[in-house]
Parts: structure tokens; C-alpha cells; sequence
């Protein structure tokens, strides 16, 4: 009898360590698509650029330095007294190469109007603090959406036609937004997202 009991509880562990790594790929597997999307961006900039008559080679050289930082994907490094990792945002954390999610308060993110696809530098300090920042900004385009919350979650959202964009509570709050509302987002010029960042709200009222 106990012998069963231990064979069961081995296959429960072996179906849930299965589980985990899986969930690890898909995570991984979702870096390296939102990676290669900011690469493809950034590489688009700089051909549009060499495009034109006169060019502005400070605007391409900025533009390059992009494309660098994108296909660096995520690094991590120890330097002693801190630990520096890059990864990528996910609209609501940072996620590093190795599918661990890091926490970003979300006061930062919102004043910073991180986007989805943002690479990001975290240092990790020696006393345990974290220090965010924007190293690799995909390109944005700018919306007027609609204002809604979902009474269920209490969830906010911007809302354009068929899309809907998930939305920092603490952004909505800072510029006072209520449901029905206006509201000017950023998101990621290519590409779809399921996040934005809040640039304003325009009162309906």
C-alpha cells in the first residue's frame, strides 16, 4: 500500500516538474518572439532611413544602436556587489532570458510609459534593491481609445473598435480616468500587444 502511494506521488511530481519546464519554454519562446520583433523594427527604421535623399546619419547611428541592444535579448551579470540582468517587458514585468519574471513597480513604469517590447536593464544592488532601465524603446504609435473597466476583475482598459489594450491601474488613477473616458495610449507601431501605456486621459465631461 505504501509502495503505491509513493509510486503515485513520484508520477504526481514527474507530471508537475513537466509542467514547469514547459511553462519555462513557452516563456523563453515568448522573449525570443518579442526580441526578434523589436530587432525587425529597428532594422526596418535604419533601411527607411538609408532610403532618403539626405540622411540623417545621427538619427541612423541612434536607429543601429537599437537594433545592437535588441539582439542582445537578455544578459545577466554579476559585478561583485551587484547583479546587472537585461530582458524584455511584458507590459506588466520584466521577463529575463531565462524566463524569470522580475517585479516593476508599477508607479515606475507608468511615469516611464514603458511599452510592451521595451528591452530593459535591471541592477540588482547589493542591499537588495531594484534599479530599472530603458535601454532598447521599441517604436510607438499614439491611440485615442476608449476608457473601460471590467467590473469583474476591475481591470482597466482601452478600447478602439475590436481591440483592447490592458492597462496599468496606477496610470488610470494618476491622471484621474473614469469609464468612458478618453484615453491617449502608446503601443508598439509593429505588431500586436496585449498591453499599453497610459500617455493621457481626456475627460468625457
Amino acid at each position: 500500500m505504501l509502495g503505491k502511494k509513493k509510486k503515485i506521488k513520484e508520477e504526481e511530481n514527474e507530471a508537475e516538474t513537466i509542467k514547469s519546464t514547459d511553462r519555462e519554454n513557452d516563456q523563453q519562446i515568448d522573449l525570443i518572439k518579442e526580441i526578434l520583433e523589436n530587432t525587425q523594427a529597428s532594422i526596418k527604421k535604419a533601411l527607411s532611413l538609408l532610403k532618403e535623399k539626405n540622411i540623417d546619419t545621427n538619427a541612423l547611428l541612434d536607429s543601429l544602436k537599437e537594433t545592437r541592444q535588441a539582439t542582445k535579448g537578455a544578459v545577466s551579470l554579476e559585478t561583485g556587489s551587484e547583479r546587472i540582468i537585461e530582458g524584455v517587458f511584458n507590459g506588466e514585468k520584466m521577463i529575463a532570458g531565462d524566463g524569470i519574471e522580475y517585479n516593476i513597480a508599477a508607479n515606475y513604469a507608468s511615469k516611464s510609459k514603458l511599452v510592451e517590447g521595451d528591452i530593459l536593464k535591471l541592477t540588482i544592488r547589493k542591499d537588495g534593491s531594484f534599479v530599472y532601465k530603458q535601454i532598447g524603446p521599441v517604436e510607438r504609435r499614439q491611440l485615442v481609445a476608449v476608457l473601460a473597466r471590467n467590473d469583474g476583475d476591475g481591470e482597466w482598459y482601452g478600447i478602439l473598435g475590436q481591440d483592447r489594450w490592458k492597462l496599468l491601474t496606477a496610470s488610470v488613477t494618476y491622471f484621474h480616468g473614469s469609464g468612458g473616458d478618453e484615453v491617449v495610449i502608446l503601443t508598439p507601431k509593429e505588431g500586436k500587444s496585449k498591453w499599453a501605456a497610459v500617455e493621457n486621459v481626456i475627460k468625457s465631461h
